[in-house]
């Protein structure tokens, strides 16, 4: 295994960025990690932890008030703002867990390869998936129907009424995802990520002990343990091509290595367009794959604090429950609409909102193993910033930082007092450093043109790329992003496929 940094894992590590203070710089909260990775690379055994959140998501709200939602914070918190919803809320979550348990098997499978003529119901009606859509009664499938095409604002509209209940739900359609949360297409990605579970406990999220960097220190020492050979500091300059099939990698440093296939968890867009030579593929897909869409619209931003947030609506600088949870800075909706208009059209600044979301997280509430006593470190994820602002990211990268802090010290007025140092990743900064092409964390855009049989296009669904023995693992491929570890897992069972070996079986 080549990796070009000096440390395994791509945008799931844990770094220093401050003297004395780590975090996962990149990724930074898990759910959607699947049990059976988990069980098959023995993570477990190799020390991963991971602790859940009291609850999901704390709202400081621009007038002095706070929403919480999840845990202990059930019905009661939402009929505070509105008896209808509190009553609708469960219905809700049920329909979303019906479409999910049988999503989350799918998941799993290799889509089936469509190669001319592909459409949605084409996927559904392959024989596959309709052994598990046959579970679903016609509401359900309806409900299934929804939820691949129509606009996330447009399905929380019409289930809810309270504005802060919709934000905090509606969040999960806008991460990573460069839209308004009314574009239609938006309700999938809301669903992409309650796919996941926390120690049995389905759409939890926590934090991994050791930060998310834990859970690939934990597989690469599975690897070692395999007598797998991981090479860190290499950067493969180019594939290798003999008759149409990939037979080895050429090395920046000259080496060439060789070998019976070659796989890739890039980017596919970097992948072909960097990385193996335009000769060896068809006009068709070299034109499609620089078409492929990419760019999340992410700012990400890793805080040493010397003091936890002292919120208005929340007031103290003391541990609460509300520090542990996921605090999100963006009240409604329409303040998301507006936050992707400034960015999208550049028409108030080089290319970001004036208002930004911010999720905050404070994983050192969570893990004293990351800052120094007393002290904290707090997860930026922002949005939305253009991809490519005017003027380029580097002459822009401090000022939109500081917006950021600024934005969360509207609603928690020590905050920019407390920050001892930071580290800023623009989108460019994010495709250097972690190969996040446009700063896409899901390798590729979750819409339905690049979902399931077309990801990452037609012809190249199953994990087979466009030369023989090139295979596809990373998040470009089904089921796309979010530190699953199933497009791994997934490639690793038709790569045994082809070589005529059976997987391992796992205790």
């Amino acid at each position: 295994m080549l990796e070009r940094r000096h440390i395994v894992g791509g945008a799931a590590v844990t770094e220093e960025f401050h003297p004395g203070f780590r975090n996962s710089v990149a990724s930074y909260t898990v759910s959607l990690l699947n049990p059976q990775v988990i069980a098959d690379l023995r993570l477990a055994e190799h020390g991963l932890r991971v602790v859940e959140r009291p609850f999901s998501n704390f709202l400081p709200l621009p007038d002095g008030r706070a929403f919480r939602l999840g845990g202990e914070h059930g019905t009661a918190e939402v009929a505070a703002w509105s008896a209808r919803d509190a009553a609708r809320l469960p219905e809700y979550f049920a329909m979303l867990e019906r479409v999910v348990v049988v999503l989350r098997e799918l998941m799993q499978l290799t889509p089936p390869n469509v190669s001319d003529g592909f459409v949605l119901a084409d996927w559904l009606a392959s024989a596959s998936v309709a052994r598990r859509l046959r579970r679903l009664d016609m509401r359900g499938r309806r409900d299934l129907l929804d939820l691949f095409t129509k606009s996330a604002g447009e399905l929380l509209d019409h289930w809810f009424e309270s504005e802060p209940l919709k934000a905090a739900l509606g969040w999960d359609s806008v991460v990573g995802n460069f839209a308004s949360p009314y574009t239609p297409g938006s309700a999938y990605v809301l669903l992409h990520h309650v796919f996941g579970e926390v120690n049995g406990k389905q759409g939890a999220w926590g934090h991994a002990i050791g930060g998310m960097g834990a859970i690939t220190q934990a597989m690469a020492a599975e690897c070692a343990a395999r007598g797998v050979v991981v090479e860190t500091g290499v950067e493969v300059a180019r594939v290798l091509v003999e008759g149409g099939r990939a037979v080895g990698v050429a090395l920046a440093d000259g080496r060439e290595l060789r070998a019976a296939a070659v796989a890739s968890n890039l980017n596919p867009k970097l992948l072909y367009t960097k990385l193996v030579p335009r000769e060896h593929l068809d006009d068709d897909t070299a034109q499609r794959i620089e078409r492929y869409r990419c760019g999340s619209g992410t700012f990400r931003m890793n805080v040493a604090l010397s003091e936890l947030p002292d919120f208005t609506a929340a007031p103290g600088t003391q541990l609460q429950p509300h520090h542990q949870s996921g605090i999100l800075v963006g009240h409604s909706l329409r303040y998301f609409e507006q936050a992707y208009f400034d960015a999208r059209s550049k028409e108030h600044n080089a290319g970001w909102s004036r208002a930004p979301i911010v999720e905050l997280v404070v994983s050192s509430t969570l893990d004293d193993t990351l800052a120094p006593p007393g002290q904290h470190v707090a997860s930026l994820f922002c949005q939305h910033v253009h991809p490519e602002v005017d003027g380029g990211w580097d002459a822009h990268r401090d000022t939109v930082a500081r917006l950021m802090i600024d934005t969360v010290d509207a609603v928690a007025p020590n905050f920019r007092a407390s920050v001892l140092g930071y580290e800023a990743l623009t989108p460019l900064d994010l495709e250097r450093r972690f190969g996040l092409v446009g700063g896409d964390i899901f390798h590729g855009a979750l819409g339905l043109d690049q979902l399931f049989s077309a990801r990452p296009l037609l012809g190249q669904g199953n994990y087979r790329g466009a030369l023989k023995a090139l295979y596809l693992c990373g998040s470009g491929t089904h089921p796309g992003g979010g530190v699953t570890g199933l497009p791994g897992r997934n490639a690793a069972r038709e790569m045994l496929r082809d070589f005529g070996r059976r997987p391992a079986r796992t205790a």
